[in-house]
């Protein structure tokens, strides 16, 4: 599984490719305005909007014109680049992809593509510019997710054109390849808890191999891939659309995206919201710590939820992973479970409340002898289809948080400094993601490129913050801490009692304050509290 992800895969920075399921559903449902429905391809149209607030590089000069001057051509969608078997958009669904400098610090050198989607606002009169989305991650394709995620924002659609991307690295965006389906099948036969110097040793060569597999099919993009980049990206995205400022909505890894954008461009900010927040103090490791500690506390409210000592349910869930750590269960179509296939079961049950019944069905399957029902769920967790296809979300996750990431901890580091105390966090997740940290970018091909993100963004004007106090994934405390991070009179923080990765669109409270925020420009008080 890796860390889990802000999207999913890496346990890492939240998810919200899982997010995108929980906030929306999956299946696109859109209207027609005119393109069709039967795959009639819409007008191919240009943004016929003026230019925004110039784009520039990182030194601060200006971009060369052959970027800043792009208009978008719009055209219907194609179905997503990085995940079998799903569909294009369709209806009002536009899609078009634009160049940006590969290597910000050779503006005028080679370019590199970013997919974008759109839906026009549907009150035309009163638009107030685009409203870009990002869903997580690292890895989530917006081109992908946003269609399915717009029936939970009509009302933003009303005044804005809607409109989402594929960060670099991702899907239609030079996304990352790093291994073929028959691979990543073999690898969730690796144990990724190694008890012997065995185990560990084709571990650490698994990870490894995924590093190389990277380097060797998408090598090219590999060290332009970081987050400071697709924030740039976003600037340039910002100018071509036309917008003076950009007006900006981030899941999970997408308010680390955010926070980011805030503090290259806070002279560019316009409305800027920020839901299931990545702590920004976080270094590798504490990132992999914070999710330990965000799943553990979901773990705890489902069992609280059906009256079992949480515990005892923890002690039970660890027991069963030890078993399928020594034998792995049986399941449909000739498979089996493995200790970390179910571990991944459990993490995308603990996304949403909603699922918990799944978890205590898998559970129940599981004690029973029956490993079919965790195995569905972890197969949902990593893309894979009834034919054995996988998607390769995970693979650009894992490429851009080692591209983020300059840490790299070794097994030793694991055993001396992490593994007892991850564990006394989780007894269930700890191990998993102690031992992660030392396998996620172990001899990765390109250097990180920071400790942790630097957030502060002086000048820019109020952004959302909101953190909820049950989120498995980005705990809480990340909220407070990225508030805080952006600066005074800059993070406003909203906090939400819930029990989900997010609570725009479960709680009517946040919603109604996001919705008022981005349609009026009405800002909450900071310390905001939904039930």
């Amino acid at each position: 599984m890796g860390h889990i992800r802000t999207g999913h895969r890496r346990f890492r920075a939240g998810a919200l490719v899982a997010a995108a399921v929980l906030l929306a559903g999956a299946a696109v449902s859109c209207t027609d305005d005119g393109g069709g429905t039967s795959g009639k391809e819409p007008d191919a149209t240009p943004s016929s909007a003026p230019p925004g607030s110039p784009a520039t590089s990182p030194s601060g000069g200006a971009l060369p014109a052959s970027v800043t001057g792009q208009l978008p051509v719009w055209r219907a969608c194609k179905a997503p680049a990085d995940d079998p078997g799903a569909e294009a958009p369709v209806g009002r669904w536009q899609c078009a992809s634009i160049r940006v400098p590969l290597d910000y610090a050779k503006p005028g050198g080679e370019t590199t593509p970013v997919a974008l989607v759109r839906a026009r606002a549907t009150d035309e009169k009163r638009r107030i510019g685009s409203l870009v989305f990002n869903f997580g991650g690292p890895g989530a394709s917006g081109v992908a997710v946003l269609p399915g995620f717009a029936d939970d924002v009509t009302r933003l659609n009303e005044r804005y054109d809607l409109v989402s991307f594929d960060p670099r690295g991702v899907a239609g965006s030079s996304g990352v390849v790093c291994r073929n389906d028959r691979e990543t099948e073999a690898s969730h036969r690796i144990d990724n808890t190694p008890d012997t110097a065995a185990e560990e040793k084709a571990f650490l060569a698994d990870s490894a191999a995924f590093g190389a597999g990277c380097a060797q099919r998408s090598g090219k993009v590999l060290p332009h891939i970081s987050t400071a980049n697709a924030a740039r990206d976003m600037d340039v995205i910002r100018h071509v659309l036309g917008d003076r400022k950009l007006h900006y909505f981030g899941f999970s890894y997408g308010t680390e995206l955010g926070g980011v954008y805030a503090h290259l461009f806070p002279k560019n900010v316009g409305r800027l919201v920020m839901d299931a927040v990545v702590d920004p103090t976080a270094d590798f490791a504490g990132g992999a710590r914070n999710q330990a500690l965000g799943f553990q506390r979901a773990l705890d409210n489902y069992f609280t939820s059906r009256g079992t000592a949480p515990k005892k349910g923890t002690a039970e869930v660890a027991a069963l992973l030890k078993r399928l750590d020594a034998k792995p269960l049986p399941a449909a179509q000739g498979r089996e479970l493995t200790e970390s296939l179910a571990l991944t079961g459990v993490v995308f049950s603990l996304y949403s409340k909603e699922r918990w019944s799944l978890l205590t069905d898998g559970l129940a399957a599981a004690e029973r002898g029956d490993g079919t029902k965790l195995l569905e769920l972890a197969d949902s967790y990593n893309s894979r289809d009834a034919e054995g296809r996988y998607s390769t979300k995970s693979h650009s996750q894992r490429a851009i948080s080692c591209a983020d990431a300059r840490a790299r901890p070794t097994a030793d580091d694991v055993k001396s400094r992490h593994l007892a105390d991850f564990t006394g966090v989780s007894p269930v997740f700890g191990p998993y993601l102690a031992w992660d940290v030392a396998g996620w970018c172990a001899q990765w091909p390109v250097p990180g490129t920071w400790e942790s993100p630097q957030v502060s963004a002086k000048g820019a004007p109020p952004v959302l913050v909101v953190g909820t106090t049950g989120d498995p994934s980005t705990p809480y405390e990340g909220a407070r801490r990225m508030a805080d991070g952006l600066g005074a009179g800059v993070g406003v923080l909203i906090s939400s009692k819930g029990q989900n990765h997010g609570s725009y669109g479960f709680s009517p409270c946040v919603t109604g304050h996001v919705d008022a925020y981005l349609l009026s420009g009405k800002v909450p008080k900071s310390g905001t509290t939904c039930g």
